[in-house]
């Protein structure tokens, strides 16, 4: 009798990695969680990590996993990773650079360059973005044969099925691909490395082989498992919280703040860091803030944040104004690599401090809202939320207040479910 399938998400946070099955019918079967250690940060704007710190941790993950799935066949995966996390790889996959994060903003040397080059539209023009981040990187491996450059998905893709150089939609938007046209711009072509160094780019949710034999060995992982194309963290949140329509939005809460609303068309703006991402046949446009939870656990540990959520009173605001950063530099909705952070003045009482935190990071969720409606997005019918900051009843109050409108939490609010059900979604897509 044949074993019910099983379908995995592997989710790669920022400071964790998560696994997480799910049946034919959605239902989650079994999870596993392993713990990275934080990137290699300083003043100046860096943020990387060692990518085989990825790489243990998922072979760590599987490992936990798979023995609780002995009841059914492992019979898709697919990955999520933080968005523009891009390394330099070589035809085998080797890292030839470290892992630039999502965060690391060095690359603001090179945007007047992307400036001059891409149209406005376009969704790299960041100091953190994908292309960025290639162009900062190029000049120390230009002399390199058969490079590639590598998403975190893309890298971890890789290991599991011996293939390189493959990525989603997704997470080629911010290095410069086109989702309209579905293609790589003529434009990329001014900037100097060879065409071949990109990514050959599918849709989201693409069968693109199976489990090497190595792979299977390390992980426990079925040879049988079919690997398809990832995505982005954010967007495998939005879909792990069940949104469908226009005008359905999610609200992602977890080292930093996520927004995005389901539209029939896309939105680009560069200004305010709006891109949007394919997701079939509607949109999921938003952006990702430098603000969100890494700022909240640089002051308070998590005990302290549930003592003293239990102390504020969501109808007495504090007014204080803040806009919460770790360090200066800001994506969405104001994209500007020196916007500097607003968190004086401090009161003595740290409940108040507490609070204007996250009345500073409800304030920048309805700006972005607010922008999106703006530029033709739909003006949000329904938001959900999800990650970790979506346990907080006071500051989901909070948010509602800033929002006029309630603001539920997701049935399924890890990015790892949102993966899964891609990697079910994909082998659906394939057996017709």
């Amino acid at each position: 009798m044949r074993s019910p399938s099983a379908y995995i998400g592997i989710d790669l946070g920022t400071s964790g990695v998560r696994a997480l099955a799910i049946d034919e019918n959605g239902n989650e079967i079994a999870e596993s969680a392993v713990s990275l250690p934080p990137p290699q940060r300083d003043d100046a704007g860096k943020s990387e990590q060692n990518p085989e710190l990825w790489w243990e941790a998922v072979v760590a993950v599987l490992k936990s996993l798979i023995p609780k799935l002995a009841a059914y066949e492992p019979c898709g995966l697919a990955v999520d990773g933080t968005s523009a996390t891009l390394l330099i790889g070589d035809g085998q996959g080797r890292p030839l650079s470290p892992a630039l994060m999502y965060d690391d903003t060095r690359s603001r040397s090179v945007l007047p360059i992307i400036r001059n080059t891409a149209p406005a539209e376009s969704a790299v023009h960041s100091a953190s973005s994908g292309l960025a981040k290639l162009i900062f990187l190029y000049p120390a491996v230009k002399t390199r044969r058969r490079i590639k450059a590598l998403h975190q998905a893309d890298w971890i893709l890789g290991r599991l099925t011996g293939r390189y150089g493959i990525t989603d939609e997704n997470n080629a938007l911010k290095l410069g691909y086109d989702a309209v046209e579905r293609r790589w711009p003529d434009w990329m072509e001014r900037f100097g490395f060879p065409a071949s160094i990109l990514p050959e780019v599918h849709p989201a949710g693409t069968v693109v082989g199976r489990v090497s034999r190595a792979a299977a060995r390390v992980t426990g992982l079925p040879g049988s498992c079919r690997v398809a194309t990832g995505t982005t963290d954010s967007t495998a949140a939005a879909l792990a919280s069940g949104i469908e329509k226009p005008g359905e939005a999610v609200t992602s809460l977890g080292s930093t703040l996520v927004v995005k609303v389901l539209s029939a068309h896309p939105i680009f703006e560069a200004d305010s860091g709006i891109y949007s991402h394919r997701i079939g046949n509607l949109w999921l446009a938003g952006g990702a803030s430098n603000s969100g939870g890494a700022v909240l656990a640089r002051y308070f540990t998590t005990s302290q944040m549930e003592e003293l959520s239990r102390r504020i009173n969501p109808l007495k605001p504090t007014n204080l104004g803040y806009y919460p950063l770790l360090a200066p530099g800001e994506r969405f909705p104001i994209n500007d690599p020196c916007y500097l952070p607003r968190l004086l003045p401090r009161p003595e009482d740290d409940t108040l401090f507490f609070q204007g935190l996250l009345e500073g990071i409800a304030e920048i969720e309805k700006l972005g809202y607010t922008r999106l409606a703006e530029l033709g997005a739909p003006v949000p019918t329904r938001v959900v939320t999800s990650g970790g900051g979506a346990d907080n009843e006071i500051w989901r109050r909070i948010r509602a207040c800033y929002l006029d409108i309630s603001v539920e939490i997701a049935e399924h609010r890890q990015a790892a479910y949102g993966s899964a059900r891609l990697a079910r979604m994909s082998l659906e897509q394939a057996s017709r």
